[in-house]
C-alpha cells in the first residue's frame, strides 16, 4: 500500500469540501494565481491527474495523449486555454464531480501499484511513489489559491511532510535548473509540523531554516514569497535557496512578488 496515495486523496477531498457549496459566481472568480478561476484550478488538477493515471496504466498511451493535446494549440494559446477545450465545457459542480470521481479511483489504483515502478511524465521519468506524491504536492499548492480567494484558513495535516521532502530533495535542482552553481551543501531544517512535532533535516550547520512546515511548503511551491512568512533563515546559502526555491518541474519560475499572495477576507 502506497501511503502517499491515501494522503493525495485526503488532500483532494479537503479541497472538494471547500468548494462544493460555492455558487457559480464564485467558481468564476479570479484567484491570485495568474488570474486563474476556481474552474481553471480544478480543471488543471483534473487534467494532470488524468495524465498521471494514464502514465501509470500505459506509457505509450500517455505519450500519444500529450502529442495530441499539444497539436490542439493555436497561436497564443496557453495551457489553461487548451485544458478548457479538453474539458469540453465542463465547469462548476459538473467539473467538481468529474474530478472527484476520477481522483478517487486513481488514488485506489496508485495505492496498490509497485512504488518503485518507473512511469513517464512531461519531464524526466519517475517512480510511481514520486508520481502520486507530486500529485499531492500540486493539489495542495494549487488549492492554496482557492483557500486564499475564499478567505478560508486551511487546516493542514502532517501529510504535508511529503511536500517538505520534495522541497528538500529539489534543493540542488532549484539552482541547476536556473544554470546556477549548486552550493556544496544544503542548509539544515528545523520545522514545526501541523501536529506540533519537530521535523529536522541535517545539513550545513552554518545555514538553517526554521519555523512552520506549512510556510516552508508555501515557499518551495511558490504560493508565498519568503518575505511574507515568519520563517527564520540564517546563512547565505539558505537565503539564496529560499529566494528562488522551486519544487515543481518545468522551466525556472520566480516566486510571487512580496505581498501579492495572501489570504483574502472571506465572502
Amino acid at each position: 500500500m502506497i501511503e502517499q496515495a491515501l494522503d493525495f486523496r485526503e488532500e483532494a477531498d479537503a479541497l472538494a469540501r471547500l468548494i462544493e457549496a460555492r455558487s457559480e459566481q464564485d467558481w468564476e472568480r479570479k484567484t491570485q494565481f495568474k488570474g486563474w478561476t476556481i474552474n481553471d484550478v480544478i480543471g488543471h488538477l483534473h487534467f494532470a491527474d488524468y495524465a498521471a493515471d494514464l502514465s501509470l496504466r500505459d506509457g505509450v498511451a500517455f505519450k500519444d495523449f500529450v502529442r495530441d493535446f499539444n497539436k490542439r494549440a493555436w497561436p497564443g494559446a496557453r495551457n489553461v486555454d487548451l485544458t478548457r477545450e479538453w474539458l469540453g465545457g465542463a465547469k462548476d459542480r459538473v467539473l467538481l464531480k468529474r474530478w472527484q470521481d476520477f481522483y478517487r479511483g486513481m488514488a485506489d489504483r496508485f495505492a496498490v501499484a509497485d512504488p518503485k515502478h518507473r512511469v513517464v511524465w512531461f519531464g524526466p521519468d519517475m517512480s510511481v511513489r514520486s508520481s502520486i506524491t507530486a500529485r499531492l504536492m500540486e493539489t495542495w499548492a494549487h488549492g492554496q489559491a482557492i483557500y486564499d480567494l475564499l478567505g478560508t484558513p486551511r487546516v493542514d495535516r502532517d501529510r504535508i511532510k511529503n511536500i517538505v521532502v520534495i522541497g528538500v530533495n529539489t534543493f540542488g535542482w532549484t539552482f541547476s535548473n536556473r544554470g546556477l552553481t549548486v552550493p556544496p551543501s544544503r542548509p539544515s531544517l528545523r520545522l514545526t509540523a501541523p501536529s506540533g512535532a519537530t521535523w529536522e533535516w541535517e545539513g550545513n550547520a552554518t545555514n538553517l531554516i526554521e519555523g512552520s512546515a506549512v510556510e516552508f511548503c508555501q515557499v518551495v511551491t511558490q504560493t508565498r514569497n519568503i518575505a511574507d512568512t515568519k520563517l527564520r533563515v540564517t546563512g547565505e546559502t539558505a537565503k539564496s535557496w529560499m529566494a528562488i526555491a522551486q519544487c515543481f518541474a518545468g522551466p525556472p519560475e520566480n516566486p510571487p512578488v512580496p505581498g501579492t499572495r495572501s489570504m483574502l477576507v472571506a465572502s
